[in-house]
């Protein structure tokens, strides 16, 4: 065997340095990750002047590295990093699913989507499963949502919130004179304007920086918006070019190109989409502020729990594609900043590997609000208090059930290193990738296939028949 111990970020040898894989501690990131679940909910009490409000807003298709507080030197978000700056930004967030109406799902109740049953666009979550802001209302919160869904109709949403203010499906960018992004954050200011004495829960979810399904240009942002980056050229991603031809047959194929040709197929085109994805970006941050603000104007921002993040990544021409979906990092990484100012603590970096399920479980810690049994995330309260866990997950599962044209995937994200599994579709067998995060961060040289590697890839895969038995109760 080649390469480092799996779990051991702090020794950086390149692979090809011998090293023995040590199956027992490695297989333990796995295994502790049960009984450190239990240990999770032993939730402390709330704060003792009163529980803290709720806000928790999330974006559509927006990569981790989209905020200047996560090193971006071309797209300012000035408020982004406020929230980085007066309290904490998570280095390492991923998602457990790649797609949108799963992802939420995953958001809202705290599970993976083989729990929660939203495995796909167009499914509606089940009625016995509850979410975290069901659960506030139960514990007197008053509750609301603002923006895309994507988990059912009005009457779903009408159902589980006592203020309705979403919307089923994708919605359009253009609202009469308005942009869709404006209309969500005037809707959230006024929500917040409105609210009394009872602590208040509300979720925010914009569309943007998502395409407009079946529009030309797909990134449509509001005018205002039209000479941020005229002057700029947004360098082009390492694995802009060369890297595609070099992904699994079953990869290549299944996806296609064809999301590629719509916007990057020409590096003007790539310029052009970039852009805009990025204007649009610029115009949630912007209304990130005007809710901020709110905040302040009501006196409320300093007991109020706010908390930033994305339903999934998004390829910007890295690999030679478009979209998401697929395990690679600009698929799955997302930002995830969080400010509460009673927890005393501001401008902290927390490198700890976060993930989509443990959303669920940080809002009701932190509401003093105990969490349910059959939540699998974690609350991320312990890391922001500065509180060491050696139980804390050095390993996560993602899993994607299939469609749009992309095959199955189970696959096992690490520190320091990536499995990944394509599972039998159409005339594929399972298909397996394996990469070097610490020494490859762009994913281009893929070492499943690697004898020197045959140790580290069987490691990789018992790990995620244990993550798969927990998790699902199925595996092994």
């Amino acid at each position: 065997m080649s390469g480092m111990a799996i779990t051991d970020s702090s020794r950086r040898e390149e692979p090809g340095v011998a090293a023995r894989v040590d199956r027992r501690h490695f297989l333990g990131a796995a295994t502790g990750l049960a009984a450190a679940a239990v240990a999770a909910r032993r939730v402390q009490a709330g704060p003792d002047s009163g529980r803290p409000n709720v806000l928790f807003i999330f974006t559509d298709d927006q990569r981790w590295d989209t905020m200047g507080c996560a090193g971006n030197a071309i797209l300012k978000t000035p408020n982004m990093d406020r929230l980085a700056r007066e309290g904490f930004r998570f280095s390492n967030a991923f998602v457990t699913t790649s797609i949108c109406a799963p992802s939420r799902a995953s958001f809202l109740c705290g599970k993976y989507a083989y729990r929660h049953g939203v495995r796909d666009l167009g499914i509606k979550l089940p009625e016995g499963q509850k979410t975290f802001p069901e659960i506030l209302r139960e514990a007197g919160y008053r509750t609301g949502y603002v923006g895309k869904y994507h988990l059912g109709g009005d009457e779903d949403g009408q159902k589980r919130f006592d203020y309705w203010g979403g919307f089923r499906g994708q919605g359009r960018y253009e609202q009469g004179e308005q942009h869709l992004t404006d209309v969500l954050t005037e809707r959230a200011v006024n929500y917040l304007r409105e609210q009394g004495d009872a602590p208040f829960c509300l979720v925010v979810g914009y569309k943007a920086p998502h395409c407009q399904d079946g529009a030309r240009p797909e990134f449509r942002y509001a005018p205002r918006f039209t000479k941020l980056f005229q002057d700029v050229a947004i360098p082009y991603p390492p694995t802009y070019e060369g890297s595609y031809e070099k992904k699994p047959e079953c990869v290549r194929t299944s996806l296609g190109r064809t999301r590629w040709g719509w916007r990057h197929a020409t590096r003007e085109m790539f310029q052009e989409t970039a852009k805009s994805y990025y204007r649009l970006i610029a115009g949630v941050d912007e209304g990130l502020g005007r809710i901020l603000e709110a905040l302040d104007d009501l006196g409320v921002a300093d007991n109020t729990v706010v908390i930033y993040t994305s339903d999934n990544g998004f390829f910007l021409g890295e690999h030679g594609m478009a979209g998401k979906w697929l395990m690679y990092e600009e698929s799955i990484r997302v930002p995830l900043v969080m400010r509460y100012p009673r927890l005393e603590r501001a401008g902290v970096t927390v490198s700890e590997m976060a993930v989509s399920i443990d959303i669920a479980p940080t809002i009701l810690d932190l509401a003093g609000v105990p969490i349910p049994t059959d939540m699998q995330g974690r609350s991320l309260r312990p890391l922001c208090e500065g509180r060491t866990d050696a139980n804390w997950r050095t390993a996560y599962l993602y899993e994607y059930f299939g469609g749009h044209n992309v095959p199955p995937i189970e696959g096992v994200r690490t520190p320091d290193w990536k499995y990944i599994k394509y599972l039998p579709h159409k005339d594929y067998g399972v298909v397996e990738e394996l990469y070097h995060i610490a020494s490859d961060r762009h994913e281009m040289t893929d070492l499943a296939k690697d004898p020197q590697h045959a140790d580290v890839l069987g490691v990789m895969k018992e790990l995620l028949e244990q993550l798969k038995f927990e998790t699902r109760g199925t595996g092994l």
